[in-house]
């Protein structure tokens, strides 16, 4: 998938969910972007949240949270143009049509909440955007995830804008539920799509070990600081430190886990004559002896004929002679 200037296939795009961490204090969704851009994130992310358009206002207690939450759509503005100057990526995840139409001015893909995988209208008015979409897969099963990739392809070339998020929307997720293998179980039944990983967990191995299982996007909620406040979020956010941490290990497990191929590395080529073999005399050979298997012995370093051509010297006669543990070559 290729995300603005970003493409999956070479690099995994690490996403900071910074979601609703702020709590409604715009100069602090400032401070958590340029602490999300010095880890090395690829991408910070938002919610954006209209409570009217969202939630029951019988919820009172849920309703005055979020409200008391809510940025304007003129901050997410700025908020996206502060990004785009710290040199990351925005996008803040709509939770109402209106919403998504707003946002489509302001950032280069979208993300679906997994609440939201089954909000068909909200899919479809994102998808009329034709810009990455990236679907969160907690609470649902694979047959459901099939339905809701075949209703999107319907709707936007699926293969080089859709993503795949293997979630527990669980906060946070029991490690003993947190089933990494669900990442093969999408790449097997989805090949052409991008698959990645939403870590809900403690801590960040989960997150580094998806890279491992092959997540090619990474979104772990991000706060600067765990104890910032009672709302629930921050204690199972990165702060900064791990972060940064977590970037630098799975830069590193990138590097560990190389390309789909299997070719000679070239630190490997100075070993193809020290550590292969030849066909060697094993003992002293006269001109003229016609050379029988007995007569071999295969040895290192690999200057002379390799294993698999003894045709070239079975029952051929000697133009030379040959002292013991000389290689065969043409002669």
């Amino acid at each position: 998938m290729i995300i603005k200037n970003y493409n999956t296939s070479n690099e995994v795009f690490i996403i900071a969910e910074i979601g609703n961490n702020h709590e409604g204090n715009y100069n602090t969704a400032l401070e958590m972007i340029s602490a999300a851009a010095d880890t090395g994130a690829n991408a910070v992310k938002f919610q954006t949240i209209v409570p009217e358009l969202f939630i029951n206002k019988e919820n009172i207690i849920r309703f005055k949270k979020l409200k008391s939450f809510q940025l304007t759509y003129n901050q997410f503005e700025k908020l996206s143009n502060f990004a785009s100057k710290k040199n990351i990526l925005f996008c803040s995840t709509p939770f109402d049509i209106k919403s998504a139409k707003f946002l489509n001015n302001i950032q280069s893909f979208f993300k679906i909440s997994s609440g939201d995988n089954e909000f068909f209208p909200l899919i479809e008015s994102v998808c009329k955007f034709n810009k990455p979409v990236i679907l969160s897969t907690g609470l649902i099963n694979l047959n459901k995830i099939k339905s809701i990739v075949k209703f999107i392809k319907k709707k936007i070339d699926h293969k080089s804008k859709l993503a795949l998020l293997h979630c527990v929307s669980t906060y946070p997720t029991p490690i003993i539920e947190a089933n990494l293998r669900s990442i093969n179980v999408l790449k097997e039944n989805f090949k052409e799509l991008t698959i990645g990983y939403s870590d809900h967990t403690l801590g960040i191995d989960a997150a580094i070990l998806s890279v491992a299982c092959g997540a090619k996007i990474i979104e772990k909620h991000f706060t600067i600081d765990k104890n910032f406040s009672d709302f629930r979020d921050h204690q199972i956010s990165a702060d900064p430190k791990d972060m940064t941490k977590m970037i630098k290990k799975i830069r590193k497990i990138e590097k560990i886990l190389g390309k789909n191929n299997k070719d000679i590395q070239s630190s490997e080529k100075n070993g193809l004559i020290e550590y292969t073999r030849s066909i060697a005399s094993n003992k002293f050979l006269k001109k003229g002896v016609k050379v029988k298997k007995s007569d071999l012995i295969w040895i290192r370093p690999g200057k002379g004929f390799k294993p698999g051509y003894e045709k070239n010297v079975l029952n051929k006669r000697l133009k030379k002679k040959y002292r013991n543990r000389t290689y065969f070559s043409k002669e």
